[in-house]
């Protein structure tokens, strides 16, 4: 899995956490909206809370790939 990670270029992972991760924009992006549910208390379905994990995954890796890089350059 890391190796997959590491020689996938910078910019697809921040495209896929900026298309899929916020998507559908409108009228508020996904993960804006499931992160304001979890502050106030409100996500509590099954559904909601997949949702949330759903969006939030793009950011995730996005940020496996960021340490990755700084690891790797220091190294």
């Amino acid at each position: 899995m890391l190796e997959f990670i590491d020689t996938t270029p910078l910019f697809m992972f921040i495209l896929v956490a900026l298309t899929l991760g916020l998507a559908p924009f409108v009228p508020e992006p996904h993960l804006f909206e499931k992160t304001r549910m979890l502050f106030a208390g409100e996500l509590i379905k099954p559904i909601d809370i997949f949702d949330f994990f759903l969006h939030l995954t793009p950011f995730i890796a996005l940020g496996v790939k960021l340490v990755r890089i700084i690891m790797l350059k220091q190294s």
